[in-house]
C-alpha cells in the first residue's frame, strides 16, 4: 500500500583535500566517534515512555545485547532473515546492551509474519544505552524483511555506538508485486517507506536520549542500496551521507535487469549445454554485461536468480507482458507464449516506461554518497548497474559528492565466498570500511580517495580478506569515468 508522507503531527510525540591516511581506510576495530551517553540514567531506564511516531503498533524490550550475539537466543531477530548474505565465519560483536523496539506502521498489506503479526510496514529500532549520538536506517536487500540486515549491518554499526533502524520496505516476498492498485505501485511505497522510518526514528532518538541525532546516515545492500541513492537524490535534508553497497538502478531508458536477465534466461542454457552454440552463447552472455571470469558463478545463478527475479520484477513492471498468467512461466524456452527468456523492454508499450520512470534514479544526490559494488556480481553485472550509475551522478553534475569502489573479485551476495574462497572476496568489510571513510569524509578537511577499482592484494588468504579491506589497493577502472 502506498503511503502519504507528511510532517510528523506534534500529538505523535506522546505516543501516538588529499585521500585519508591509510590507518583509516584499512578496516580495524575504532571506538565510537562520538563520546558515548548513557541514556538517562541506567540500563534501559524510562523503557515504557519510549514511543516511536506514528507507529500503530510497538513492542519495547530491555535487552542485555542488542546484536545477533543475543538476539539469536532471546528472538529479537530471524536467522532465516539474513541467511545467505554474509560469510560463515563473520565475526559477531558482543557487548551493546539497549532496547529494541518492534512494531508497524499503519498498512494494509499481511505478507509480513514475523512476530506473529501478519502486517507489513513492520520496523525494529536499536537504541543502545552507550550511544555515540548517530543513526544508522537502512532498507533491506530482496524482498526479505525487517531483521535482513542484522549480520551485515547492524552488529557493526552497534558495536561502534550507533542507533540502528531498518524497515522491511512495506511489502515482502516473492509475491510482493500483489502489493499496491498500478505497475512499480509496491517497489514506490519502499521509498516512501524508509522515509517514514528515518523520520519516525530520528524524532524517538531525540525523545529518548533528549537530543536529536548528530548524525543520520542511510545504507543498505542491493535494494537497499536502491533505497540509499533514491533517498539522497529525493530527501537529502534527512541525511548526513551514504553507503551504496551494489544498489539495483532502475531508469526509464535503461540498463535495468529487465534489460540484461532475458538475455542470460536466453543465452545460459545453450552455453551450458556445451555444444556447437557454448561459445557463441558465453560472448552473448558476455555481451549482455556477464563479466568474463564469471563463469563458475553462472550455474548458481540460473537455478536460484536469474529466472525468478526476472520474472517478479518483470511482474511488478509490466504485468501486461504475460496477460492473466501471473509472473510467467519458470524456466520457459524462448518460443514459449509469454515467456520471460524472450522479453524485449525496448519494445513493450510506453506504459511500462512510465512505470518505471515513478521509481527511476537520476544521480542527482544531494549529500555525499560511497558506492561500492563487486567485479564478479553477476546478478546486477556491474557494467550495466554502478559503473552507469557513477556517471549518472558526474552527468548530473554532483561527482564531488560521489565515490566509487569497484570491489575485485566481489559477487552479490557475500555467502558465495564459503564455496569459492580462493575466487571471491567478501564485500562485508568492504562495506565497513567505506563507512569509517563516510564517517571521515563528513569531518572537515577530510576527502575519501578518488573513485578507482579496489584491487585483490596479493595475499589472498581468506582469513585476511575477511577482516581487511584498503580502499588505497587499487587499479584504474578501464572505460570508468570518475567523478
Amino acid at each position: 500500500m502506498r503511503l502519504s508522507l507528511r510532517p510528523l503531527p506534534r500529538s505523535w510525540r506522546r505516543g501516538g583535500p588529499a585521500a585519508l591516511a591509510l590507518a583509516a581506510l584499512t578496516l580495524t576495530p575504532l571506538p565510537a566517534r562520538a563520546a558515548p551517553v548513557n541514556a538517562g540514567g541506567g540500563h534501559c531506564a524510562h523503557l515504557t515512555q519510549v514511543r516511536v511516531p506514528g507507529a500503530e503498533h510497538q513492542r519495547a524490550a530491555c535487552l542485555d545485547e542488542l546484536t545477533t550475539a543475543g538476539t539469536i537466543s532471546s528472538g529479537h531477530t530471524d536467522p532465516a532473515d539474513w541467511a545467505g548474505l554474509t560469510p560463515r565465519d563473520l565475526a559477531v560483536p558482543s557487548g551493546v546492551p539497549g532496547i529494541q523496539i518492534d512494531g508497524y506502521f499503519p498498512d494494509t498489506s499481511t505478507t509480513n509474519t514475523n512476530n506473529g503479526w501478519n502486517h507489513d510496514a513492520q520496523f525494529v529500532m536499536r537504541l543502545p544505552d552507550r550511544w555515540n549520538g548517530g543513526l544508522v536506517v537502512a532498507g533491506t536487500p530482496g524482498n526479505r524483511e525487517q531483521y535482513a540486515n542484522d549480520r551485515a549491518i547492524a552488529d557493526w554499526v552497534l558495536s561502534r555506538g550507533y542507533a540502528y533502524a531498518a524497515t522491511d520496505k512495506g511489502n515482502t516476498g516473492l509475491s510482493f508485486y500483489r502489493d499496491g492498485k498500478k505497475p512499480s505501485d509496491a517497489i514506490a511505497e519502499w521509498n516512501d517507506r524508509l522515509t517514514q522510518l528515518t523520520r519516525a526514528a530520528r524524532a524517538t532518538l531525540a525523545r529518548h536520549y533528549h537530543r536529536p541525532p548528530s548524525h543520520t546516515l542511510v545504507t543498505g545492500m542491493s535494494n537497499g542500496g536502491y533505497l540509499v541513492r533514491w533517498q539522497l537524490e529525493n530527501h537529502p535534508g534527512l541525511y548526513d551521507g551514504g553507503v551504496d553497497w551494489e544498489g539495483t538502478l532502475w531508469r526509464s531508458d535503461g540498463p535495468t535487469l529487465l534489460n540484461f536477465l532475458p538475455a542470460a534466461l536466453r543465452d545460459y542454457p545453450a552455453y551450458a549445454s556445451g555444444g556447437e552454440g557454448a561459445d557463441a552463447a558465453r560472448r552473448a552472455l558476455h555481451a549482455a554485461g556477464f563479466p568474463a571470469g564469471s563463469e563458475f558463478l553462472w550455474p548458481y545463478h540460473h537455478k536460484v536468480y536469474w529466472d525468478l527475479t526476472q520474472r517478479v520484477y518483470r511482474e511488478e513492471l509490466d504485468p501486461g507482458f504475460d496477460g492473466p498468467t501471473e509472473a510467467g512461466t519458470p524456466f520457459c524456452a524462448p518460443g514459449t507464449p509469454a515467456c520471460d527468456a524472450d522479453y524485449d523492454y525496448a519494445a513493450r508499450p510506453d506504459k511500462v516506461r512510465r512505470a518505471m520512470e515513478k521509481i527511476a534514479l537520476t544521480g542527482r544526490i544531494g549529500k555525499p554518497l560511497i558506492t561500492l559494488h563487486g567485479t564478479l556480481d553477476v546478478l546486477l553485472p556491474i557494467s550495466q548497474d554502478s559503473d552507469v550509475y557513477a556517471r549518472m551522478v558526474g552527468q548530473a553534475g554532483r561527482g564531488e559528492l560521489h565515490r566509487y569502489y569497484r570491489i575485485q573479485g566481489g559477487t552479490h551476495t557475500d555467502a558465495l565466498v564459503d564455496t569459492y574462497p580462493e575466487r571471491l572476496r567478501p564485500l562485508t568489510p568492504c562495506h565497513r570500511t567505506a563507512f569509517t571513510a563516510l564517517e571521515n569524509w563528513l569531518t572537515p578537511g577530510h576527502r575519501p580517495p578518488a573513485s578507482h577499482t579496489v584491487a585483490l592484494p596479493a595475499d589472498r588468504d581468506p582469513a585476511t580478506l575477511l577482516n581487511t579491506c584498503s580502499l588505497n589497493a587499487h587499479t584504474t577502472a578501464a572505460g570508468l569515468r570518475r567523478p
